[in-house]
């Protein structure tokens, strides 16, 4: 407790004082948990882009969704209760199709390993525009 205060009203009272250095290192040890575990949560699929020149996208309001063709063909989506998982076409458009119902302006990417056949990419692409995508982004690596 403080000592007493002499008011300019000749009354005496008591000031009340908080200490506020627990609540500091609890924040800090928040923070460094955070920091080390934030890293450890980011999950994907390994694919090596393609290196082509391209333009950085604007920002955007809306996360876009990744659609990632690995090289073996299989195709992942980063949406879902389990986005490290394969999906088959049917998943995949369905998936799609009810992202664009409810949020009709997300922007799709896809992202397709530099060993898988051409031909798969542009397969995944058909069905993401069947699914109601009107444009679609493919991701790249800038050259070295």
């Amino acid at each position: 407790m403080g000592a007493p205060v002499n008011s300019r009203h000749g009354r005496r009272r008591m000031m009340a004082e908080i200490n506020v250095v627990p609540y500091i290192d609890v924040m800090l040890v928040l923070l460094i948990i955070f920091m080390v575990t934030a890293p450890l949560i980011t999950q994907g699929v390994r694919i090596e882009l393609p290196q082509a020149p391209s333009e950085v996208l604007p920002p955007s309001d809306q996360e876009p969704v990744v659609v990632t063709v690995a090289a073996d063909g299989r195709v992942f989506v980063d949406i879902g209760e389990n986005p490290e998982q394969a999906i088959d076409d049917e998943a995949l458009m369905t998936r799609i199709a009810a992202v664009m119902q409810f949020k009709p302006q997300t922007e799709v990417l896809v992202e397709g390993d530099r060993n898988v056949d051409y031909g798969r990419v542009v397969q995944v692409m058909t069905l993401l525009k069947n699914a109601g995508v009107d444009g679609v982004g493919l991701i790249t690596e800038p050259p070295e």
